[in-house]
């Protein structure tokens, strides 16, 4: 989980009471935005750094994984095997509910417990998943979108986990389509170029999201 904004390498204590749940498809640059958010004040908590937590080795979803799947989906350091489990996931939806099963409850209770030790002028939760969940809307006061067009979010992540164009866009359609997303935004920010375009977007929405936050 992040928290970059903790003084002293010690954990920050103070809850910030103003919420936005950021999402974005595969490809879209979420954590490129929520740093630049970070650097600007903003407590970010990552849902998916906290599921690598809960699957890395010694982690608390691992014994349950195991027993669930066997033995083959755990790697030899003690890890949940990533790649084995996204193929099987991908070809079996019911395999697919049970390992959701499994971490949501999980990741519900480390994303509770770490927005009580996280400080800064308002807190960001990075959720890739935020719009198929159907539950962070009503967790969260505004929704903000990292939106770019389809073609660049399959060059992206090609270059980036050396898959093939198929393979990116199997696990694009198991996300939410790009409306879908947009319908559910407060807010959005266009990722299709390069940092420095994303720069006056992030400016205006963190001067939105303090005013908010002060208004409470």
């Amino acid at each position: 989980m992040d928290q970059r904004n903790g003084k002293d390498g010690q954990p920050a204590t103070a809850k910030p009471r103003f919420t936005v749940g950021l999402t974005g498809g595969i490809g879209s640059g979420k954590s490129t935005v929520a740093d630049m958010f970070a650097e600007r004040g903003a407590a970010i908590i990552d849902t998916d750094a906290i599921a690598h937590q809960l699957t890395a080795a010694g982690g608390m979803a691992v014994t349950a994984i195991a027993a669930q799947f066997g033995a083959s989906f755990i790697d030899a350091s003690g890890a949940m095997d990533r790649v084995r489990m996204r193929a099987h996931v991908f070809s079996d939806p019911q395999a697919k509910q049970q390992l959701e099963a499994i971490l949501h409850p999980l990741i519900r209770a480390e994303t509770a417990s770490a927005a009580e030790h996280v400080e800064g002028s308002y807190l960001i939760f990075a959720v890739p998943l935020l719009v198929e969940s159907g539950s962070w809307e009503q967790r969260v006061e505004r929704i903000l979108v990292i939106d770019c067009d389809e073609q660049v979010q399959v060059q992206r992540v090609m270059q980036r986990n050396a898959l093939d164009e198929s393979q990116v866009r199997a696990i694009m359609a198991t996300q939410a389509t790009r409306q879908q997303r947009l319908q559910a935004a407060d807010d959005v920010i266009v990722n299709d170029g390069d940092r420095a375009a994303l720069l006056p977007q992030v400016e205006r929405l963190h001067a939105l999201y303090e005013a908010f936050a002060r208004s409470l």
